[in-house]
């Protein structure tokens, strides 16, 4: 099964070689017609800390790095 790629803003790298990524989705409601914004964040590992907050990236899916991290960060997204 391929592994999922996101792409999303950091909006936290006040952790050691993490950062939280939020990812916002889009999606018509199935009854009002009306395009629904939802977004969640996902804990990404950053190897050599170098994204901050406000950063546009994209990260991908990998076996668990510790409790919370199933992702990591795979490259900046282009804006």
């Amino acid at each position: 099964m391929p592994k999922r790629i996101l792409s999303g803003v950091v909006t936290s790298d006040a952790n050691e070689q993490t950062v939280t990524v939020s990812v916002e989705r889009r999606f018509t409601h199935p009854v009002l017609k009306k395009t629904i914004r939802k977004s969640k964040k996902y804990r990404a590992h950053d190897e050599k800390n170098t994204f901050k907050v406000g950063d546009s990236v994209r990260i991908i899916e990998c076996a668990p790095k510790s409790k919370t991290k199933r992702w990591e960060v795979l490259e900046a997204a282009e804006a």
